[in-house]
């Protein structure tokens, strides 16, 4: 029997294979994974050293559609340029949050992106304390919603328990943003408008 043409695993394989099963189930174990490709979990050991390196290679899928922008841009233009794509690409992969929130980063496309906004921060005046501060400020504020994202088109259950200033920033919500995404990317860019302009490198 002749051997075939292409290799039957990749790192790229891998990968996508991962993030299908993160996206059924919300994880993957290096057994299923393999069950996952059709072969033998010692396979997978030929491309990845581990379930650590493939979560990092799912945090690099999703933080490569990540824009940078240009160099130069305003700074406040330009971190909300980063949030809105870091945003919009975990808005595509919801359930990789919790797990790429529980291990350190370690990926080359997730520290590019660090990187510019250390570096827009830094160019704005702002000192190393605060570039940490405002990075992981955003980190918060992005990841959340990204989640917001995948909440059910209802997220708040109308019962007796709803007050009546709620019940009306409710209705508000409901006759102005309509769907659940025009609700969520309503509230996302108030929240980082305001969020940005409280920022100030004096």
């Amino acid at each position: 029997m002749g051997r075939p043409s292409a290799p039957l695993l990749d790192v790229d394989r891998i990968t996508t294979a991962a993030l299908t099963l993160v996206e059924e189930s919300g994880g993957f174990t290096m057994p299923q994974l393999a069950k996952k490709l059709k072969v033998s979990p010692s396979s997978l050991y030929n491309h990845v050293s581990g379930r650590d390196e493939i979560v990092e290679l799912l945090r690099g899928r999703a933080m490569s559609e990540v824009d940078m922008p240009e160099v130069g841009a305003p700074w406040r233009e330009a971190l909300a340029q980063i949030a809105r794509g870091y945003r919009d690409s975990y808005g595509r992969y919801p359930r990789l949050i919790p797990l790429l929130t529980a291990q350190a980063v370690n990926s080359s496309a997730a520290f590019g992106m660090y990187n510019t906004m250390a570096r827009i921060l830094s160019e704005a005046g702002f000192v190393p304390a605060d570039v940490l501060r405002i990075i992981t400020v955003l980190d918060s504020y992005v990841l959340g919603s990204a989640l917001d994202l995948a909440a059910p088109e209802a997220p708040w259950e109308t019962s007796d328990e709803v007050g009546a200033e709620f019940r009306a920033a409710l209705d508000t919500i409901a006759r102005t943003a309509g769907t659940r995404a025009a609700r969520s990317e309503d509230a996302f860019e108030f929240g980082l408008r305001a969020l940005l302009a409280g920022l100030d490198p004096r």
